[in-house]
């Protein structure tokens, strides 16, 4: 359709040809130049964490073999998984970097820009940097590991995952607590290495004393030779003695030491098997406790 004598188009409608050609040349190079290298920089990308985690994997898998000593399983997947998230991390952010490059980016103001941002964020950061540097201390001191249990800031549980910011723990009844690193300051941990029961039996006070303590042994030997509960216990039963006298009654110690995590179900054994020899050799029981009331009227106890 020709346009009719005398009447000049509007400028952006006469360049809407050559602006239509602009855009379908720059359509093509993009996709025949900067398409591809977008699809290699994303694909690498994602070789690259399938790598970082395979490998993070097949160390943590080395918990299945014989570790060198000093080398606790539960560190080996503690550190896979931090070494798996930082990894991550760090090969999205050069991925994106190298992504706005291609898509013609100026890098120089935008990391500028970030900078300058980045220090406004950390005065008001400090508390993550906090978190960070307690954990990186936490993993390098080996002050506890994933399946320990341990008491940190006020709670107890068993650690069900970790990282550089916050340690995330299940306590008996299955609540979860997630506890910042930089709330950390005193950790006990309750399955390093080995755990101890501290078991007090008290009986009457007239019961003789080597009696008491030879059936405390012979029931400690019982339970260590016991293949059930033999690879669980790291020690003989020690039955110390005497450890307080009271009002009627006597209470022995006994100490075992066992596996970590292990000390629940050894000294519920325990206890029950001194109760069946209390009960066969008929050892009284201490005096159970009394409460004194002063009558108003008489001004004398009674019990």
């Amino acid at each position: 359709m020709n346009p009719i004598p005398g009447y000049l188009l509007p400028p952006e409608t006469a360049n809407l040809p050559t602006l239509l050609r602009d855009w379908r040349e720059d359509a093509m190079t993009f996709l025949h130049h900067d398409m591809p290298k977008l699809v290699l920089v994303m694909v690498g990308a994602f070789v690259l964490i399938r790598l970082l985690r395979a490998i993070t994997h097949r160390i943590a898998s080395l918990q299945e073999r014989k570790l060198p000593p000093g080398i606790r399983t539960g560190q080996v997947r503690t550190l896979a998984g931090v070494i798996t998230s930082v990894g991550v991390f760090i090969i999205l952010f050069v991925a994106a970097l190298q992504a706005l490059s291609i898509l013609g980016l100026n890098l120089g103001p935008l990391l500028a820009s970030a900078g300058i941002a980045g220090l406004a964020i950390g005065f008001g950061a400090q508390t993550l940097v906090k978190d960070v540097i307690n954990g990186f201390f936490i993993l390098l001191e080996d002050q506890f590991n994933i399946g320990d249990v341990i008491r940190v800031a006020g709670v107890k549980g068993t650690v069900e995952s970790m990282s550089l910011r916050r340690t995330m723990l299940r306590d008996d009844d299955g609540t979860v607590h997630t506890v910042p690193n930089s709330e950390i300051r005193i950790v006990s941990n309750m399955t390093r290495d080995w755990s101890q029961v501290m078991l007090r039996v008290t009986v009457a006070y007239s019961e003789p004393s080597d009696r008491i303590v030879r059936l405390l042994q012979q029931v400690g030997g019982e339970l260590r030779n016991d293949p059930a509960f033999a690879n669980d216990m790291v020690s003989d039963v020690e039955v110390p003695g005497i450890d307080r006298l009271g009002s009627g009654e006597a209470e022995y110690l006994v100490l075992v030491k066992t596996r970590p995590n292990k000390q629940y179900a050894i000294s519920r054994e325990l206890r029950r098997r001194i109760k069946e020899s209390f009960h066969e050799n008929k050892i009284q029981a201490g005096a159970p406790g009394r409460v004194y009331v002063v009558d108003s009227g008489t001004g004398t106890p009674t019990s």
